[in-house]
């Protein structure tokens, strides 16, 4: 079971994580939506496609940007449809 975890909360956990380049990509129904708010930020990733992200806030501390996902990934990268990964110091394993 790979756990996220920031600020003392458990973020995600699941047993199905896709690795794609170093980082879990958790099951989008795994992850704990009342942690997460939308972010304007956007990035490019030239095979992947598009990445938006979310900011997570847990007991009142925010960590922006925190969260990112491919709303519509390219064909290259079609197994993380639907997931969200980690950064920014949130405790993957």
């Amino acid at each position: 079971m790979v756990k996220a975890v920031w600020n003392g909360a458990v973020i995600a956990e699941s047993a199905k994580t896709v690795v794609v380049e170093g980082n879990h990509y958790f099951p989008r129904d795994s992850v704990r939506a009342e942690y997460l708010a939308p972010s304007d930020r956007q990035s490019v990733c030239p095979w992947k496609g598009t990445a938006s992200y979310y900011t997570l806030t847990v007991d009142g501390k925010s960590n922006p940007d925190a969260a990112w996902y491919y709303p519509t990934p390219k064909s290259a990268a079609a197994e993380i449809k639907d997931r969200i990964a980690f950064w920014r110091g949130v405790e993957v394993g």
